[in-house]
């Protein structure tokens, strides 16, 4: 008889957010009448832009003729593509990133996940706590977890790096050795960054210690401050130790479309061994390629007038955030975040537990946000709230916040 993959059994319950998707159906089944406001899940809310909705007009146009068409994308993606974020999104920053260390995939949840494939199974690895499920989850998957203790919701393979208010939520240096490091930045969910130097010895310390550090900037274009770097490869040493995962969907509005990359430097090598190549024969191996029309499409991203445009969505959802933040500091809460990230991370109030909180505040105000221990174990007594919504929604939802 078959055997299934006993790892999978030890996941608690289903996936974060399709547990809070499961709740507000259910909800909204028993109070249809009810307008419940959703900033939980980080989805955008803002149309494409104009010059990408042209650039995806063009390229359907010409999949509709034959001298034009365009069958199987190349595996790594098209070099058009790769020049160009290569030239506009580490080249001008001074990075010293080639074209063909980038790999083009259908979004940076895929690779963060899928990444953990080529590194041994007796790898142990390292993430902020609070932090993105995936990377944890796609490692318990992969049996690199150890067992989950469901009461202290804690896995006993992972080192946690507790992120919490007394250290501005900026992870330490473990005790433990760790040779994968997972970081966020800006961090998903708390909303805060590193500055150059606090990253600085981050990859001295992967570099001493022979690790790997698999970096996800998916809110990068959300940077505000000038002192947090854009990539980790803006730091001196991390071509050696360092993968870097960027995404379309939040700052082009791709979350529908999908398309990221990840950055593997052919000088990170395990002994003789590039990981580039690994990389990109599991790549080759596993994916056909991202579709021509969106490739196209996110050559608009790097335009002038594509670039002028995501600015202003942007600044509109960060705007969100601005409000989100100094509405609830006037009603009293305690907020963190909503500089360098489209994410506001508050104290629950009252002494109740996350989900308390959650089922209160759908209950009360008909909003939907996420609770913190859902990130891990640190993210207890704490809630995010996201500023892609609708201004509209947004200032609605901080208003049913401070009534309550």
């Amino acid at each position: 008889m078959f055997e299934v993959n006993e790892n999978y059994l030890k996941l608690p319950g289903s996936y974060l957010f399709s547990t809070i998707g499961k709740k507000v159906s259910g909800y909204s089944r028993k109070n249809p009448d009810r307008k419940i406001i959703r900033l939980g899940i980080g989805d955008v809310t803002r149309p494409l832009v104009p010059a990408i909705i042209e650039a995806m007009h063009e390229a359907v146009d010409e999949m509709g003729k034959a001298k034009t068409f365009h069958g199987y994308a190349p595996d790594l993606g098209y070099g058009f593509l790769r020049e160009e974020i290569a030239k506009k999104d580490y080249q001008a920053r001074g990075c010293d990133i080639s074209a063909d260390e980038i790999f083009v995939s259908d979004g940076a949840k895929s690779d963060c996940g899928n990444i953990q494939e080529i590194f041994s199974g007796g790898c142990r690895i390292a993430v902020c706590d609070p932090v993105y499920p995936v990377y944890v989850d796609s490692n318990a998957m992969a049996g690199r977890c150890g067992d989950y203790d469901e009461a202290r919701g804690l896995w006993s393979n992972v080192i946690y790096m507790p992120c919490t208010a007394e250290n501005g939520f900026v992870p330490e240096i473990p005790d433990e050795r760790p040779d994968l490091i997972y970081l966020c930045v800006p961090n998903n969910p708390t909303g805060t960054a590193l500055t150059r130097q606090q990253l600085k010895v981050w990859v001295d310390y992967a570099n001493d210690i022979g690790a790997v550090i698999l970096y996800d900037a998916a809110y990068e274009a959300y940077i505000a401050d000038e002192d947090v770097p854009h990539s980790i490869f803006e730091i001196e040493g991390a071509r050696t130790c360092a993968i870097e995962f960027r995404s379309f969907s939040k700052n082009a509005g791709f979350t529908g479309v999908r398309l990221g990359f990840t950055v593997i430097p052919k000088d990170l090598k395990s002994g003789d061994v590039e990981v580039h190549g690994l990389w990109a024969r599991r790549h080759g191996t596993k994916f056909n390629g991202a579709p021509y029309i969106v490739q196209r499409a996110a050559m608009a991203v790097y335009s002038d007038e594509g670039r002028a445009q995501l600015r202003e969505q942007v600044a509109y959802y960060m705007n969100n955030a601005r409000v989100i933040y100094e509405g609830l500091k006037a009603a009293g809460y305690q907020v963190y975040g909503g500089v360098n990230a489209p994410y506001i991370w508050m104290k629950v109030p009252g002494g109740m537990s996350s989900w308390e909180f959650f089922d209160w505040l759908l209950e009360t105000a008909n909003v939907v946000g996420t609770p913190g221990s859902g990130f891990g174990p640190s993210g207890e007594g704490y809630f995010r709230l996201t500023a892609f919504g609708t201004y509209e929604s947004t200032v609605e939802a901080v208003g049913r916040l401070k009534k309550g």
